[in-house]
């Protein structure tokens, strides 16, 4: 997430890294992710990033641009299914960060969507958090004026969420 409408201090990146620090995990979070991204500028962005950094994991939670901007499923999967791939590839270890989409393009485009990170997560044996947002999505008090960006307090929800699946990569 890249810290939308937010001050630096609270961005997911920051506040994850001060968390798992607390924790007594030596810890550097990159935060490499672009506002307004899709899994298509993730993907072709990532080899670019690989040259240039030693990750040890990758928390991977792109997709909810496209399915905000109703991009074909189908094309959704391919670039998260690409960019596990090339993960694995490198040896990195993975936490796969799913969303759940909207019922804007009817049931349909929402069970194609809906399916996306299980099965990838099955399918590449990687760390999986079904929703990436549970807890935070549509709660006004969790959220920007928006109601689609998390705020200070929703951050820390889903810090929390993902500090439970990051610590099983960062022991194991």
């Amino acid at each position: 997430m890249s810290g939308y409408g937010l001050d630096q201090e609270f961005h997911l990146s920051n506040v994850l890294e001060k968390n798992l620090k607390k924790k007594g995990f030596d810890v550097k979070i990159i935060n490499a992710s672009v506002s307004g991204d899709t899994t298509s500028g993730g993907l072709n962005r990532l080899n670019w990033l690989l040259e240039n950094k030693k990750l040890d994991i990758v928390i991977l939670c792109l997709g909810a641009n496209d399915m905000l901007r109703g991009i074909n499923t189908d094309l959704i999967k391919q670039n998260l299914d690409n960019i596990l791939e090339i993960l694995r590839e490198k040896n990195i270890k993975i936490l796969l960060a799913g969303m759940l989409s909207q019922e804007t393009y009817g049931n349909k485009y929402k069970n194609n969507f809906d399916e996306i990170y299980p099965e990838l997560a099955s399918k590449h044996k990687v760390a999986f958090l079904p929703f990436l947002l549970e807890g935070v999505a549509l709660n006004p008090n969790l959220n920007l004026e928006d109601g689609k960006h998390p705020n200070p307090k929703g951050v820390k929800v889903i810090s929390k969420n993902l500090e439970k699946q990051l610590i099983n990569l960062l022991i194991n």
